[in-house]
Parts: structure tokens; C-alpha cells; sequence
């Protein structure tokens, strides 16, 4: 086998590795952006429930200082 043979099988081979690496990061990629998306909406959920525990609580204080008051 020549020389210049060997070195195209190589770099053949060298192709098929980075394709595979490729599909690979291609596939965890998907999986990172649908986590990520996962996690936003998580966190306008969170950040909903807050602001009607934090407008909940607000109320209660200032029905609390109105009794006070009376």
C-alpha cells in the first residue's frame, strides 16, 4: 500500500470520527436547548408564584396595620 493510500485512509477515518463527534454534539445540543427552555419556563412560573405571595403578603400587612389602627 502506498504511502499517499494511507494517509487518504487516515483522513478518511479522521472524516467518520469528526461526523460521529458531530451527530453527537448535534444531539446533546438539542437536549441542552429543550432543558434550557424547561428551566426559563420554570423560572417565569417561580417568578409568578413569588410575585403573588409577595402581593399577598403586602395586603395582609396593610390590613394588619389597619386593624392596629382601629
Amino acid at each position: 500500500m502506498s504511502n499517499a493510500s494511507t494517509e487518504w485512509i487516515a483522513l478518511e477515518q479522521k472524516v467518520v470520527e469528526l461526523l460521529d463527534l458531530c451527530a453527537v454534539l448535534s444531539r446533546e445540543n438539542r437536549a441542552l436547548r429543550a432543558q434550557q427552555q424547561n428551566w426559563t419556563t420554570e423560572r417565569a412560573k417561580l417568578i409568578e408564584k413569588n410575585e403573588l405571595a409577595k402581593s399577598r403578603v403586602e395586603s395582609m400587612i396593610i390590613r394588619l396595620k389597619a386593624l392596629e389602627q382601629d
